[in-house]
């Protein structure tokens, strides 16, 4: 017999729709012309799906692109707020160096405060930092 281990949904959908207005309005000067077509390629196929157990995220060109990371491979999340604060840009560092970007994230700071709730409560000793701050950078030179 086996044992089901539930995945709850904490969000699930595309980009902030404010990021593909504004770069719509921008679209009108030739000099916006290429963040227009970047927002409507994230509207039409960037998809965030951020469980209890991973964080995934479907994009490229006609989103055949899929990333998966389970919540013990991050090190470290950086956030950036764009449009005013209304939706940010989120970027996952993984323990292995590499970097997951997340663009246009609507309530990226609710879903920060999750990962990291979910992250600093894994098993192991191995804690994250936020910001790149961590406890070993603050004791100074040892001999």
């Amino acid at each position: 017999m086996t044992k089901s281990i539930q995945e709850d949904t904490f969000y699930e959908g595309g980009p902030a729709k404010g990021d593909l207005i504004i770069n719509l309005l921008l679209g009108f000067t030739l000099i916006g012309l290429p963040f227009t077509i970047g927002a409507v390629v994230r509207a039409l196929w960037l998809r965030f799906n951020i469980t209890s157990r991973r964080v995934s995220v479907s994009g490229g060109w006609m989103g055949r692109d899929r990333s998966q990371v389970v919540y013990s491979q991050i090190s470290e999340v950086r956030c950036v707020p764009r449009g005013f604060g209304a939706w940010g840009d989120m970027v996952l560092v993984l323990t292995d160096g590499s970097r997951l970007e997340m663009r246009s994230l609507p309530r990226f700071r609710e879903v920060e405060t999750y990962i990291l709730e979910r992250i600093q409560s894994r098993p192991t000793g191995n804690k994250p930092s936020q910001a790149g701050l961590d406890d070993s950078s603050s004791k100074g030179f040892a001999a």
